[in-house]
């Protein structure tokens, strides 16, 4: 993937891959599964709660001027929708959202982190002279009680890899359909997932080819394995090689838990002759309440974010030529053992001048 992809195997020699930095969210609490004696007591949520507990991941996301920015400008910039109102912060993290609506008059801020960062939040809050506006509540969305009975506002940074990946948008769900007064609004209220594909025929042989001959030795079998896993990463934008297709565009302020399990159908069509090796997968959010709508993209031709894009390599290698058109449907869904992991169905079809092929792959987003 070129110039991130171009600068892996240096990165990976002096222990600084930028890769890791994209699975930060749930390997920073891989470290702790070392801990046998507490390993066994632990669930998955847990482990996920604790990756939100370290610094690394929050400095991440507010230096993501693409993310923190935008949310900056919506409320700023609309500060109709927020001042005088009760505001709910679902996942507040540090707290910077709320800290945002209490600058733009909000009559008071709920906070719910379920991390120790809830701690740290309360500091914040203090430091800043805004306790009297913006109360930190430690706990799950699913177990806590709110002083009051509704809110007028949920505002929330609930998009993972993938959009869905981490399955927090249940959450804030969860949040809207309790707490949230008829005609209030969700922040943000759209998200849309899109499709495309790529060509990567460098970055697929050093990744998931190199497994077929290592030092002499077949070790295909964990090349089986890694195909499996798609891979969140940037890709540079010259490696498009079709058009891009929208899967699901998602009403935050209507949707029910289930739309989030989804079946769609797409057909993207190649502009120019090349090799296909994987599909990309990327979203775009939009704050369609605004007097002017504010949104974003994650896709492979806008700044790039710690969302990145994710990849899904295919086990076949594409011959498409311009104008030809491949053809399928992707399945996704909460994985059933850990609903905050993502399960991928994807099936496509290829009936080319050089190419014809037609195969189904799964994947696992964990």
């Amino acid at each position: 993937m070129t110039s991130t992809k171009n600068n892996h195997n240096e990165q990976e020699s002096n222990g600084s891959d930028q890769n890791q930095n994209t699975k930060l969210r749930l390997e920073d609490a891989d470290e702790s599964m070392c801990d046998a004696d507490a390993a066994d007591d632990i669930t998955s949520a847990d482990y996920y709660f604790d990756s939100y507990s370290h610094f690394g991941i929050h400095e991440e996301m507010l230096k993501d001027i693409v993310r923190t920015k935008s949310y900056q400008d919506v409320i700023y910039k609309n500060k109709y929708l927020i001042k005088d109102k009760i505001v709910l912060d679902v996942g507040a993290g540090t707290g910077i959202l709320s800290l945002f609506c209490a600058k733009a008059g909000a009559a008071h801020v709920y906070a719910v982190e379920c991390s120790q960062m809830a701690d740290t939040a309360k500091e914040i809050v203090k430091s800043n002279g805004l306790s009297d506006v913006i109360t930190v509540l430690k706990g799950k969305i699913e177990e806590i009680e709110l002083p009051v009975p509704k809110v007028d506002v949920i505002i929330s940074e609930w998009m993972g890899y993938f959009l869905v990946y981490e399955n927090m948008l249940d959450t804030v769900l969860y949040a809207r359909n309790k707490w949230l007064v008829d005609g209030g609004i969700v922040l943000p209220d759209k998200a849309s997932l899109y499709l495309t594909a790529i060509e990567d025929a460098h970055y697929k042989e050093d990744k998931v080819e190199f497994w077929n001959n290592v030092y002499g030795f077949d070790m295909s079998c964990i090349k089986r394995r890694a195909i499996t896993e798609p891979l969140v990463d940037t890709v540079d934008g010259n490696q498009i090689v079709t058009d891009s297709k929208l899967l699901k565009t998602m009403d935050i302020s209507k949707m029910a838990s289930e739309d989030a399990s989804f079946t769609a159908p797409f057909q993207l069509v190649a502009k120019r002759n090349d090799q296909i090796h994987a599909l990309v997968a990327y979203f775009d959010v939009s704050f369609t309440m605004c007097h002017k709508m504010i949104g974003f993209s994650t896709g492979p031709k806008s700044r790039a974010t710690h969302w990145k894009q994710t990849v899904l390599y295919l086990e076949d290698v594409l011959t498409i030529c311009e104008g030809e058109m491949i053809t399928g449907s992707m399945s996704i869904a909460p994985n059933k053992k850990n609903p905050r992991d993502v399960d991928i169905k994807l099936s496509y079809s290829l009936n080319g001048q050089h190419c014809k092929i037609s195969r189904t792959q799964l994947y696992r987003m964990r």
